[in-house]
């Protein structure tokens, strides 16, 4: 049903394109994910009405992406009975299990502090693609990349040189659960999507899993009061990006190993930064300048490496 030659998405000009893409429209969901919660009234002590607000973003997607794709080729993307077990298990883990937990930690975590976690999510999924789904070899060279961009990480998010600030589990505890379950499914999307359409596995899973969530939040007792009309804009920017970014990444999985891609999501608390200032007016003082260009280079040094060069070991 893919139509875009594995020759092209294998690519190194490719890779850089899409994940980059894919990478700024993540590192813009943490601003408009808690712009979202005052629009709807969410409140950060109701984990019912997060998770509700968390399935509707994420059905909207999938709906996005099946209309996308309904285009795109013309028929209605209508899963098989060998695409229900790999629906479902993306819906476990790459939606429901991956963003209760985030949704519920971002509301009582900094920023600063989730965004540092996010950032060893690329650590994390090739850890998983080596040691447990053995897709690959854990060589020295992606160690040596993956401490670089965690290091560049650690200077985007603590660019203004205080402290941490106190972690929880309900906190940052959960935001760390959700980056191990992204893990997961990053692997599970690897192995699917070799045999089987990336988009049509995105677009169901999206739905299910959203509509999972959805169903779990409103059980719960969760409500969501939109302000607006821009609370609704919000809420489809929000389904958009999640289209977009997950649709282009299935596609880079598909036709690169895990590690190859995954490194590239040392970019998105880089990228935060950039929206924060951009959109959200925020200031980065001149003398954290060249902490952030030294982030940016670690970052660029390690997706370099891991992605060039001969394995030391």
């Amino acid at each position: 049903m893919n139509d875009t030659k594995p020759s092209t998405l294998s690519r190194m000009w490719a890779v850089v394109i899409l994940a980059t893409v894919s990478c700024a429209l993540w590192g813009s969901a943490f601003a408009f994910v808690k712009t979202g919660y005052e629009l709807f009234g969410v409140p950060s002590d109701s984990p019912p009405s997060q998770l509700l607000f968390a399935g509707m973003r994420f059905s909207l997607a999938g709906v996005f992406v099946l209309l996308g794709t309904t285009v795109a080729h013309r028929r209605f993307p209508v899963p098989t009975h060998a695409d229900i077990v790999p629906i479902v298990l993306l819906a476990l883990s790459q939606t429901a299990l991956q963003y209760a937990p985030f949704y519920m930690g971002l509301a009582h975590a900094s920023g600063t502090n989730a965004s540092l976690v996010q950032g060893t999510s690329a650590f994390v999924q090739i850890t998983i693609a080596t040691l447990i789904f053995k897709q690959e070899r854990l060589t020295i060279r992606k160690l040596v990349g993956c401490v670089l961009g965690i290091g560049g990480v650690a200077l985007v998010t603590l660019r203004g040189g205080g402290a941490l600030g106190a972690w929880s589990l309900g906190g940052e505890g959960l935001v760390f659960a959700s980056v191990v379950a992204g893990g997961f499914a990053a692997c599970f999307m690897r192995r699917f999507g070799v045999s089987g359409d990336p988009l049509l596995l995105t677009g169901w899973q999206f739905c299910l899993g959203g509509l999972t969530l959805a169903g779990i939040g409103l059980a719960l007792g969760g409500g969501v009061s939109p302000s607006s009309p821009a609370a609704l804009g919000i809420l489809s920017y929000l389904g958009m990006l999640s289209a977009v970014a997950f649709s282009l990444w299935s596609l880079l999985l598909k036709h690169n190993p895990v590690s190859r891609v995954a490194v590239f999501r040392f970019f998105i608390p880089t990228f935060g930064v950039l929206f924060s200032v951009v959109f959200l007016g925020e200031a980065v003082p001149a003398a954290q300048l060249p902490a952030l260009l030294l982030a940016l280079a670690l970052i660029v040094a390690g997706t370099v490496l891991v992605n060039t060069g001969k394995d030391l070991g």
